[in-house]
């Protein structure tokens, strides 16, 4: 199971050890929607990243998002942004759990906090990432900002992951974003987008500290065909507001699913379900011998996370499965 509860998409470890050819993985949270103008994007191999396409590519995301463009920074994936801003921020840290795996490793100190304990009040960047992973949680943003007013009185940061918040737009704080804030956030292409093999996220933050992570990533921060990727699905406003919409009723759909076997789902995020079992590792073992993946976790063996059936075929193979205890 260790390797099941590191990360999910661990398709070939499943197939090498369940069998089976035609698997459903829901071991992720990255939207089965996949945005439909990829097949049309033509990529220049030969040739490196322009900085005009990059400036362009930044300009569509920052509308997206509703900040000015020198408030964000290109980066290789989100995660990669947050680990730049550790190193630049060079502070305690505070991370609120449970969250991603990766979040304690951003700071060379600190410690894990419960989501129930008081907000810091001291010179510590705070990290959380709302929408939660992997219980969905999300926090209000008037909260949010009162832990912000806090941390900075003290001279500290916020650091938001909203690698999620694209399916949720209202949960956003990408309108405080500002020069006199010390709030950072790092925002995810390929989740939303369904597209997570291209690498792409955005730093959003003060100019000082998006100008320093410029400096650190140098003149190309991602490749040629995240550029040409990312600037046409950010200017595809169309199908994104679609998309929020028809995530929300994917989620009612899983939801209504679960709830007929007994399970209640958690969260609020539209791309993933956390349940609570008697035994979660047992319910992993089961629905991977009917070749549907989930995500199991090491610390929680009551807990198993389910992504968005890609389809109602999807949906209808894992209603069976919950069936044939």
């Amino acid at each position: 199971m260790s390797g099941f509860t590191w990360h999910g998409g661990r398709l070939a470890e499943a197939r090498a050890v369940y069998g089976g050819a035609d698997w459903i993985d829901l071991s992720t949270g990255i939207s089965p929607m996949s945005w439909p103008g990829r097949d049309r994007i033509a990529v220049d191999w030969r040739c490196l990243p322009d900085p005009q396409e990059l400036a362009a590519l930044e300009a569509a995301a920052a509308a997206h998002f509703g900040v000015d463009p020198g408030h964000l920074c290109t980066v290789p994936g989100s995660e990669a942004g947050l680990r730049l801003v550790g190193r630049m921020l060079d502070m305690p840290g505070r991370w609120l759990v449970p969250s991603y795996r990766t979040h304690g490793e951003i700071f060379a100190c600190g410690r894990a906090m419960a989501a129930g304990e008081a907000a810091p009040r001291e010179a510590v960047a705070l990290l959380l990432a709302n929408p939660n992973n992997p219980d969905g949680r999300v926090l209000p943003p008037a909260r949010l900002l009162q832990w912000l007013d806090g941390l900075e009185r003290a001279g500290g940061w916020l650091i938001v992951d909203e690698a999620y918040a694209d399916a949720m737009p209202s949960c956003s704080l990408a309108g405080e974003v500002g020069d006199g804030r010390r709030l950072i956030l790092l925002r995810s292409f390929g989740k939303f987008f369904g597209l997570a093999g291209v690498r792409l996220g955005f730093l959003i933050g003060p100019r000082e500290i998006v100008a320093q992570a410029r400096r650190m990533l140098g003149e190309w921060p991602v490749s040629a065909a995240a550029i040409a990727f990312g600037r046409a699905a950010y200017e595809d406003r169309a199908w994104i507001e679609e998309t929020v919409g028809a995530l929300a009723e994917r989620a009612a759909q899983l939801d209504a699913v679960l709830a007929r076997h007994g399970l209640a789902a958690r969260g609020e995020c539209p791309l993933f379900r956390l349940i609570e079992v008697e035994d979660g590792a047992a319910l992993f073992d089961r629905l991977a011998r009917r070749a549907i993946l989930t995500r199991p976790f090491e610390g929680e063996q009551r807990w198993l996370r389910l992504g968005l059936p890609g389809d109602a075929a999807a949906l209808a193979r894992l209603d069976r499965a919950l069936a044939d205890g």
